[in-house]
């Protein structure tokens, strides 16, 4: 019997700072637009730090979307799979900080869900403002495809292993 395992799916960045709080701004579409299946939860993480613990702590698979400031071409979405805190990219401002010290807290304490991050590459960290650029704005509905097919990923049930036969 297999057991559909509880997803999160977290939005990081903070919404004043235009691209860098595309996360939030992502959270917000899936929300509105109900893009997700039933029983996948969708939560605003804002600039992250040691007050998600108890959200990590609840999920078994914990996707987290954040602006990336990488050496990528502006737009560009890439999915990773962190192992250690070492292996998040660069990110924009002092969420930065929390979440890597957030990732080896829950390593720490051996309660470290299935993290899957989904970034996109920005250009600057903008001045103050709620408005993204067009640019990342036009890649909203890609990214939240990349989110909607890597729920669907982590939601199909691992293969049983195979039966060894008498020959």
């Amino acid at each position: 019997m297999s057991v559909t395992p509880r997803i999160l799916v977290l939005g990081i960045g903070n919404y004043l700072m235009g691209d860098e709080g595309v996360g939030v701004h992502l959270a917000e579409y899936l929300q509105q637009q109900q893009l997700l299946p039933e029983g996948v939860d969708v939560i605003d993480g804002g600039t992250g730090g040691f007050h998600l613990l108890e959200f990590f702590e609840q999920y078994d698979v914990v996707i987290l979307i954040d602006a990336a400031l990488d050496n990528y071409d502006v737009g560009t979405i890439r999915v990773i799979r962190p192992k250690f805190a070492a292996d998040f990219p660069r990110a924009m401002s002092t969420h930065d900080i929390g979440m890597r010290d957030l990732i080896n807290a829950l390593q720490i304490l051996g309660k470290m869900p299935d993290v899957w991050l989904v970034v996109i590459s920005i250009e600057s960290l903008q001045q103050q403002g709620i408005e993204m650029t067009s640019t990342i704005r036009e890649r909203i509905p890609a990214l939240a495809a990349t989110v909607q097919q890597l729920v669907v990923k982590t939601m199909a049930p691992a293969s049983p292993p195979m039966a060894l036969s008498n020959v």
